[in-house]
């Protein structure tokens, strides 16, 4: 399975980086940067410009690429 990096970035310009598959959904990747942060993963709001992402699409039908940035809210 090919994995990619997806990285966060909040508004206190922290980052973080998360190792994931395009098979995983939006929800799955909530988990993985809720391990990181200490932030519960319903708490989490991840987005692209204005767009907010729900938790049960995968990130390939998102088009999120390795190394793409979103925000973390």
């Amino acid at each position: 399975m090919r994995m990619i990096e997806v990285l966060a970035n909040d508004r206190l310009g922290r980052k973080v980086r998360v190792k994931c598959s395009p098979d995983d959904t939006v929800g799955d990747l909530k988990k993985l940067i809720a391990a990181q942060t200490g932030t519960a993963p319903e708490k989490i709001i991840l987005k692209k410009g204005y767009s907010a992402f729900k938790d049960h699409i995968t990130l390939a039908d998102y088009e999120i690429h390795d190394g793409d940035s979103l925000e973390l809210h």
